[in-house]
């Protein structure tokens, strides 16, 4: 395994789809895809399923696969240089350092899927859907951008609806089950590693789509006597 680890980290600085902590990308995107399309991000990516998922479902889209593990963001990288997927990149960096990459504006869409849900109360703050984020991905993302949550966490899809409320964030489509709606918008029905695990055990995947006010209230000390409240109660 350690074998493999070195190898796909080995190979994927040969990559040319893929940047590790790269400088001097912000602002840069469309230079590096050549064009002038949509870019759109893919947050803690893992092998970067949904990332190819989109760029074949939209070409006339740039996807970037975004996630620290190089390990697994080779899988996604191999599989967009074997498939001919020139609007796909892969930036291996931490996710609180999105804003270094990107200049205000230059991000069209986030998709979240199936990050760590982080369910202690004490680890709210690292969840992906946290103001603290948020306020990341408001920095980056054109006004109106969509940011959209899947996973299989309960938990999470409800911390994100409280957020969501609490913060006056729009929602646009909110799936208790997504796969219980037939008629449910065809880039739903890609699925990653992590979902088919089923890791929350849940049976069943949710879906949020939202985006952010033009200024997000600071209200995120309220948000921590909020979680603990509702967890007092629930226990």
């Amino acid at each position: 395994m350690a074998q493999k680890k070195l190898y796909r980290f080995a190979q994927i600085k040969s990559f040319p789809n893929v940047l590790e902590y790269p400088q001097d990308m912000k602002g840069q995107w469309h230079t590096f895809f050549r064009n002038n399309h949509p870019i759109v991000l893919e947050l803690a990516c893992g092998r970067g399923e949904y990332t190819i998922g989109l760029a074949k479902m939209y070409p006339n889209q740039n996807c970037i696969g975004v996630d620290v593990k190089g390990n697994r963001m080779y899988i996604g990288a191999k599989q967009a240089l074997d498939s001919g997927l020139h609007h796909v990149a892969f930036l291996r960096t931490q996710i609180e350092m999105i804003a270094t990459y990107f200049a205000p504006g230059e991000v069209d869409e986030i998709w979240i899927t199936f990050p760590d849900p982080q369910l202690r109360i004490s680890k709210a703050k690292k969840r992906l859907t946290h103001p603290r984020f948020l306020r990341l991905y408001q920095s980056i993302l054109k006004p109106g951008g969509l940011i959209h949550l899947k996973t299989d966490s309960p938990d999470l899809f409800r911390f994100t609806l409280t957020v969501a409320r609490m913060y006056n964030i729009t929602l646009h489509s909110v799936r208790d089950d997504v796969y219980a709606d037939p008629h449910r918008a065809a880039v739903l029905n890609i699925q990653t590693h992590y979902e088919k695990m089923d890791i929350a055990q849940s049976r069943r995947v949710h879906y949020i789509c939202f985006s952010l006010p033009d200024v997000l209230p600071d209200l995120d000390d309220v948000l921590k006597i909020t979680l603990i409240e509702n967890a007092t109660i629930g226990s």
